[in-house]
């Protein structure tokens, strides 16, 4: 079987067992504060393990994109070492949400692997839950015993809670698993070491490949198990493994999955990958790598310098230096493997075909850039190499190491093979301490305490009447006390809210809750998972009571002006541009819209207009908004509505349309009833934020009235400054044309008084030893002036030594010149000199042997830096 007929071969057994096929969520997590990515098939339906959600089927299967290289399942520095951890892999799952439990699941998988797939059974072996005294639980021994049915009990081992029992984290729904494991090896090997030996024990060919949770608690706050109310079913089988084991490889990397990237790579740098360790282990990061960097920017996540997008940008950094060290790429390399993902993935995951051209330019630019830091970092650490030497040190400092790393993309094996190369060491120790720090205080940044739900009232289902009122009657469902490096915050769940929760860009409302007894203040409205959650400054004396909610209606109403109008905005760059424009991202509040979006060039004066023209002519039509709610998602397409890759919709959509030929779009926002309400639109910048995509920033409503008149005021001062010309643009130009002819008279004289000066200091030239010295005090109107003095001087003496103490507007400057003669036969250096005069002006400065300058906040002390200069050098001459 190929992996195309793996990957349908499992969909469609369970597909035969009455479960639904669920498509994978986007890579990239939204709505979710404790993940950034996927890195589970659980994820999505998290929701539905903690009762927030009830899902419209019991069973369900798929196939999930997911990535694991942050928190606490991070397998990013063993992916290319071994050859069986991945960082971006497919997850193939079944669930049941209180269906089926452990008989169905251990029935099923031993079917689906022996039968279907047609593995043998003396290869496998079956781990169970052991007990665990701190948790007071007994051995899963109702699990042991419905495995006995189907494999010899020698072949089922009982396992210790770290391997053997899940968590979601550290509180939620959790439950002890089975692990299903292969043994890979040869006859003779078995024949020495028994395979029940080596389970769990990390041996690259004894390796699991699928486990079943069977989630029956949820871990509170306090660490205490409860039961669930309903017992569920979770697994999860890596496609990679799996894909292993059926094609009968003794390597991930070695399936129809990799195979035809790492020709690829081969064909681009000249080497095959099977003939040494240290190459080879490049060409599985490499493989592995462009995987994870592709699906996330597919999915909307941008290499970037924080969150999400600084893993992406380690990622790819790592790739690259693998690539670099080992495999001799000096120029970008990854972007060409874009067009080998999109043949592969393209018909099960249509995104990376789509998007092809815009991936492989964002990986293209950010190699770029990564190569020249990479060769600043290796001057760098060639410099670190001499300053050691000069010192007779043999140890490059742990800090400075980490630095290496943490600015440059170092890593600390690099750092230490090239150091070795110079017969240097590193303080690894120093290393790890500095990077220990560097943890702990993300840590602490990042630290979050959240409290227990406390549950007042019982409902499956939260309605929000945002969409058509600003307030409604409510009970309080749920609260909580959260606390973060900020202080305590407050939680509440309400069973019916007008408040719109933040999400696809639109900030979250605030308002108030109140009743005849109190008033408390909504701060902010987010949605976790798929809950709407409401941050409040207190919580409710009397909880049980119903309160009135009310929107901040003006914030609501400025807010719904900038989206629709960001809908406008995307239809209009696409008249413009083409259809090439896709939303990157967005973010939509009461003061201003940022729209980011796929384009590769400046947008010019010219198309900026003809946005804004298109936008205020369809605010100017008055165009209704027309709304269709729970629409079937094939349906909401086939009307031509735009999806946004990244986003995770539902089976029912919400499309808006403002007019059916220009924007027809599904979205969750909340809109104007007609774009007349908008009133004026206006863009006020446009930029790059990163190669091939656009920003642009825009104001609408009573903000874009108070920017034009802003402008307005200020070209109404400008006309009277200039005694209200007839032709403004006229006088500004004749402005302009006075102003550049007095700058070329006044430099022609500062020329001439240069001149004047360095003709006045070689007069003054005396001897120290044989060469020539100059020392002296100008005034001069510039630091260029002052270089240019000094670099003349040096031209036209030979055997010259110059130090300049020159006053420039106030500021007190020093140069230094040393013909380079005089460097070679007596040592002298300009950089080390301007060091030492520099303290005489309370500043600092350096350069080369040959040239150097300092400036300094002393303007005193420029008498005091020539006889400094002149003592210091005859000394030396002594």
């Amino acid at each position: 079987m190929d992996t195309k007929q793996i990957r349908s071969t499992f969909v469609e057994f369970f597909q035969s067992k009455q479960h639904q096929f669920v498509p994978s969520a986007p890579i990239v997590v939204k709505n979710d504060p404790t993940l950034m990515f996927t890195n589970a098939g659980m994820n999505q339906f998290k929701d539905y393990f903690l009762g927030n959600e009830t899902p419209k089927n019991n069973r369900v299967a798929n196939s999930q994109k997911c990535l694991r290289v942050s928190g606490k399942h991070n397998d990013l520095e063993e992916v290319g070492v071994d050859t069986y951890h991945h960082t971006m892999f497919e997850m193939l799952g079944n669930w049941s949400f209180g269906d089926y439990f452990k008989k169905e699941a251990i029935e099923w998988a031993w079917e689906l692997l022996t039968k279907v797939y047609g593995l043998p059974a003396d290869r496998l072996y079956v781990t169970v839950f052991g007990g665990d005294e701190k948790d007071g639980l007994d051995r899963d021994q109702e699990a042991y015993d419905l495995w006995t049915s189907w494999i010899d009990e020698d072949r089922i081992l009982f396992g210790s809670k770290k391997d053997n029992f899940w968590e979601m984290g550290d509180t939620g729904p959790c439950g002890p698993c089975s692990e299903i494991h292969m043994d890979l090896r040869s006859e003779s090997e078995i024949l020495q070491t028994p395979g029940k030996l080596l389970v769990n024990e990390d041996h690259p060919q004894v390796i699991e490949i699928w486990n079943l949770v069977f989630m029956q608690f949820n871990r509170n706050s306090e660490g205490i198990l409860l039961d669930l109310p309903a017992k569920h079913v979770d697994t999860g089988m890596g496609l990679e493994r799996l894909v292993r084991v059926i094609q009968n490889k003794s390597s991930n990397y070695d399936t129809d999955l990799f195979d035809p990237f790492l020709r690829k790579v081969e064909g681009l740098s000249g080497l095959k990958y099977g003939e040494s360790e240290k190459t080879d282990i490049a060409f599985r990061v490499i493989v592995d790598h462009i995987r994870a960097i592709s699906f996330t920017i597919a999915d909307g996540q941008l290499p970037s310098n924080n969150k999400a997008g600084y893993v992406i940008r380690r990622i790819l950094r790592r790739a690259v230096r693998y690539g670099y060290t080992f495999l001799g790429f000096k120029e970008p390399f990854l972007y060409k493997l874009v067009s080998e993902l999109a043949v592969h993935f393209g018909e099960v995951y249509p995104e990376i075909a789509t998007q092809e051209e815009f991936i492989a330019k964002v990986i293209l630019e950010e190699e770029s850039s990564f190569l020249r830091t990479l060769e600043k970092g290796l001057k760098n650490l060639e410099q670190i190499r001499k300053d050691l030497q000069m010192r007779q040190q043999g140890t490059i400092p742990g800090q400075i190491a980490f630095e290496l790393y943490d600015t440059y993309g170092f890593p600390l094996d690099l750092t230490s093979l090239i150091a070795r190369e110079n017969g240097l060491s590193v303080d690894e120790e120093g290393f790890e301490e500095a990077m220990k720090q560097q943890k702990t205080r993300s840590r602490s940044a990042a630290k979050l305490e959240t409290g227990d739900w406390v549950t007042v009232y019982d409902k499956d289902e939260v309605e929000f009447v945002g969409y058509d009122s600003l307030t409604s009657q409510t009970r309080i469902l749920k609260y909580r006390q959260i606390k973060d490096k900020t202080g305590n915050k407050f939680q509440l769940v309400l069973d019916k809210t007008p408040f719109y929760a933040e999400s696809g860009g639109q900030v979250g409302d605030r308002g108030i809750l109140f009743n005849d007894s109190e008033s408390i203040k909504v701060l902010d409205t987010k949605k976790e998972n798929d809950l709407t959650v409401h941050f409040v400054d207190r919580l409710p004396d009397d909880p049980e009571a119903e309160f009135e909610c009310q929107v901040d209606s003006q914030k609501r109403m400025l807010t719904m002006s900038n989206h629709t109008a960001t809908h406008l905005l995307q239809a209009a760059l696409k008249q413009v541009l083409g259809d090439h424009v896709q939303q990157k991202g967005s973010m939509v509040n009461e003061h201003l819209l940022r729209f980011d979006f796929s384009h590769y060039t400046k947008l010019s004066e010219e198309e900026i207009n003809e946005v804004e023209k298109i936008v205020n002519q369809k605010i100017r039509e008055n165009v209704t908004l027309s709304e269709k709610r729970n629409v079937p998602i094939g349906e909401a397409k086939e009307m031509g509505a735009t999806a946004l890759f990244g986003e995770k919709y539902g089976d029912l959509v919400r499309v808006v349309t403002f007019d059916p030929e220009f924007s027809v779009e599904l979205c969750g926002g909340t809109h104007v009833k007609a774009t007349g309400e908008i009133g004026f639109f206006k863009i006020i910048s446009e930029s790059s934020i990163s190669a091939g995509v656009r920003r642009v920033e825009a104001i609408t409503s009573a903000k874009a009235e108070d920017y034009v008149n802003a402008h307005l005021d200020l070209l109404k001062e400008i006309q009277e400054m200039l005694k209200n010309p007839r032709d403004l643009k006229k006088a500004v130009a004749d402005l302009i044309s006075e102003k550049n002819e007095l700058k070329k008279e006044i430099d022609s004289l500062h020329l001439k008084e240069t001149e004047q000066v360095k003709e006045k200091l070689k007069e003054q030239a005396t001897s120290i030893d044989d060469y020539r010295f100059i020392h002296g005090l100008v005034k001069l109107p510039n630091n260029d002036a002052l270089k240019k003095l000094a670099f003349e001087l040096k031209n036209e003496m030979e055997r010259l030594v110059a130090v300049l103490a020159a006053d420039i507007n106030g500021k007190p400057q020093i140069a230094v010149v040393v013909n380079e003669v005089l460097v070679k036969e007596k040592g002298l250096d300009a950089g080390r000199l301007v060091r030492q005069l520099a303290k005489e002006i309370k500043g600092g400065g350096g350069g080369q042997p040959f040239f150097a300058t300092a400036g300094g906040k002393d303007i005193s002390g420029l008498r005091k830096v020539l006889e400094v200069a002149e003592s210091t050098l005859r000394a030396a001459s002594a």
